[in-house]
């Protein structure tokens, strides 16, 4: 197994960050964008400066168990939040003491990178159409969408 630095933590072939680290940090970026959050606001939140917040956001520092703790309070949301979405894709580039993963992490389809609905502009889509506040307009909104998208 090979490991960075002195922790012997586990990492991919190539030395880069944990997948499961790069997960956790694409998850505190969209909780974060979706909250209208800026990196500097939350890193005086908790206590970090935006930089910090920037490496746990691209998986290159790993959040430890109560720097995670505070950033889920800041964020409103259970700290469960951070792993949902984690599936075998993820796991599987891991190189962990242990190689057996749970059979819920793995049945998941979609890899979270090529997932649309974790995309900034798939929430600032969504934002968008909650602003229109008359239901007739956003159900003319949604059959426009629904209409073009099936165009090829």
């Amino acid at each position: 197994m090979k490991t960075r630095g002195t922790g012997g933590r586990p990492s991919t072939r190539d030395g880069g960050p944990d997948p499961v680290d790069i997960h956790v940090g694409k998850r505190i970026k969209l909780r974060r964008t979706l909250l209208h959050i800026s990196q500097e606001q939350l890193a005086g939140d908790v206590g970090v400066t935006f930089q910090q917040v920037q490496k746990y956001e691209s998986g290159h520092n790993r959040v430890s168990a109560s720097r995670l703790f505070d950033i889920s309070r800041v964020l409103s949301c259970p700290i469960s939040y951070f792993f949902e979405d984690i599936n075998q894709d993820t796991i599987g580039e891991r190189h962990a003491p242990s190689a057996s993963a749970p059979e819920d992490l793995s049945e998941a389809g979609e890899s979270f990178e090529n997932d649309p609905m974790q995309r900034t502009e798939t929430l600032e889509l969504v934002r968008a159409y909650w602003r229109i506040h008359k239901s007739d307009l956003r159900q003319n909104v949604r059959d426009l969408l629904n209409n073009i998208s099936r165009r090829k």
